[in-house]
């Protein structure tokens, strides 16, 4: 019976979609000016929030570095009703909505700071775990200026083509960063990753540290420099 009347409520209703303001929340660490050579735009990975994710990187902050971290759109209470929140980039629901909303927002971000920086700034977008499928997508969608693109914990989407970006990604270095322990991390997909990587004709490199699923200070200062 209840099939049934799911499936008539199903006949009867219509699907909407309305676009409307929302504030969004954005922390960064370091003084924005014409003195900034190096910005480093990070996206958290799913549960995380921004604010205390940006901290993974004050020890970059040099007095030419900036650091701009967004955080996801969706917040959440971790264990139901109350306790602990996290934010996440999207879910499998609506999903386009949700890439479409995140990406505009985040390029509204990279526009603004990065028009505020040295004219020759080095522009490095680092996602982790979620936050690596985040950047890819607002990437592709809008094509903006960077150098560096690091992937840390995660990997590129498969659903993206890269091939016909190919010359978009000729000048940039691009980095994959993988803790040796991590518990998401079977060498099955690591297999599967590195195929997809080299079907795509990506130039990328692979990264491995001692740890588990998380940003390795030490690993991600001795990247950084030698950028």
């Amino acid at each position: 019976m209840q099939k049934c009347i799911a499936f008539l409520v199903s006949l009867c209703m219509e699907t909407h979609h309305i676009q409307i303001q929302k504030t969004a929340h954005y922390y960064t660490i370091g003084g924005i000016g014409k003195h900034i050579k190096n910005l480093i735009l990070v996206c958290h990975g799913y549960g995380q929030l921004a604010s205390r994710f940006i901290y993974k990187f004050d020890d970059l902050e040099d007095g030419e570095t900036f650091i701009l971290a967004p955080e996801g759109l969706s917040r959440f209470y971790w264990k139901g009703f109350t306790g602990e929140v996290g934010a996440s980039w999207m879910t499998k629901a609506d999903r386009l909505d949700e890439i479409e909303d995140y990406s505009r927002y985040i390029k509204l971000l990279y526009d603004k700071y990065v028009s505020e920086c040295a004219d020759d700034v080095k522009i490095t977008l680092l996602g982790f775990s979620q936050g690596c499928a985040t950047q890819c997508r607002w990437i592709m969608r809008y094509r903006p200026d960077f150098d560096n693109l690091i992937l840390w914990a995660g990997s590129f989407p498969k659903d993206i083509n890269y091939l016909a970006a190919k010359s978009y990604f000729s000048n940039k270095k691009l980095f994959t960063i993988i803790g040796k322990n991590d518990e998401f991390l079977t060498a099955k997909n690591l297999d599967n990753q590195k195929k997809f990587i080299a079907s795509q004709e990506l130039d990328n490199e692979l990264i491995f540290f001692e740890g588990k699923h998380e940003i390795d200070r030490e690993t991600l200062k001795q990247l950084i420099e030698k950028l």
